[in-house]
């Protein structure tokens, strides 16, 4: 696990009445891991987590299926359970997944269907459009992370969907594209289209710059983060993408809090992004002032 330490000032810029973490993941091995799984991190607790959050001054946090359990989502649905209200879900289904499931995870929290198009991944993309149908009427979003130099081959597809659509990870561009690159325009397109969000998190999945002790800054993704928060500052979303599986040199929260210092400094705006976008998104049933 990272340290847990915050920057010299002691003031985690995310301590605004709630905030919200919209991607981590738990991870626990009484609950077996898909025949697909890639990866297997060690244990990563609800409890581990809220050390977190409260270093961070998070309020409330959107729990994310990893492809660690492929379709069982029975790990996230236990932590979720733990958080009550100040927690919704991210789970996996697919095109047989039946009503009465969706139904029920509704009833826990869930409202959104992940999309990891990359490998390791237990949903393809031939059932994207008749998941998107079936989770429409529970008002459900997709969630999708893909290599962003797909996005542009995919941007049509994604917009056609009946359901909003979040992008993870910057658009996870692996390597890094310029601002003028025709798939960072789709992602720049989805986003605006009213139906598109896209989560600030997880740069080193696609930055190259090196990773040190004293430095995680990602600045190869600054062009990008820069034209993203000017362009559709109310699609955007922050994460920590805790406990940062397959990371070698995990970010403290001192590091989460400085970059998104960094990527956003102004007030309004972070507020924006922390608060007002996920009551959008996620809490629109239980306003941000509750917590």
């Amino acid at each position: 696990m990272s340290e847990l330490s915050l920057p010299a000032s002691g003031q985690p810029v995310t301590a605004i009445q709630g905030s919200c973490d919209t991607h981590l993941h738990f991870y626990d091995h009484a609950f077996p891991a898909s025949s697909t799984a890639l990866l297997h991190p060690p244990d990563a607790t609800p409890d581990e987590y809220r050390k977190v959050q409260r270093l961070l001054g998070l309020d409330r946090l959107v729990i994310v299926q990893p492809t660690t359990y492929g379709l069982d989502n029975s790990c996230q649905l236990d932590a979720l359970a733990s958080f009550g209200e100040a927690a919704r879900g991210v789970m996996v289904v697919d095109s047989s997944t039946p009503v009465a499931e969706l139904s029920r995870l509704t009833d826990l929290g869930v409202c959104g269907a992940r999309f990891h198009m990359l490998s390791g991944g237990a949903v393809p993309w031939s059932m994207l459009d008749d998941v998107a149908a079936r989770i429409a009427p529970f008002g459900w979003h997709i969630q999708v992370q893909l290599n962003g130099r797909e996005l542009a081959g995919r941007r049509e597809q994604l917009l056609a969907l009946p359901v909003d659509v979040v992008i993870d990870h910057v658009g996870r561009f692996m390597p890094p594209v310029d601002v003028g690159d025709p798939n960072f325009a789709a992602l720049i397109d989805i986003a605006q289209s009213g139906r598109g969000w896209v989560k600030l998190s997880a740069p080193y999945e696609s930055s190259t710059e090196p990773v040190t002790d004293s430095a995680q800054d990602h600045g190869d993704l600054d062009p990008l983060l820069d034209a993203l928060v000017e362009a559709a500052p109310d699609r955007l979303l922050w994460a920590s993408n805790w406990p940062h599986p397959g990371q070698p040199k995990q970010p403290s929260p001192g590091t989460l809090a400085t970059q998104l210092e960094r990527w956003v400094p102004d007030a309004h705006t972070r507020r924006q992004i922390l608060v007002d976008n996920p009551d959008q998104l996620y809490f629109n049933d239980t306003p941000a002032w509750r917590y």
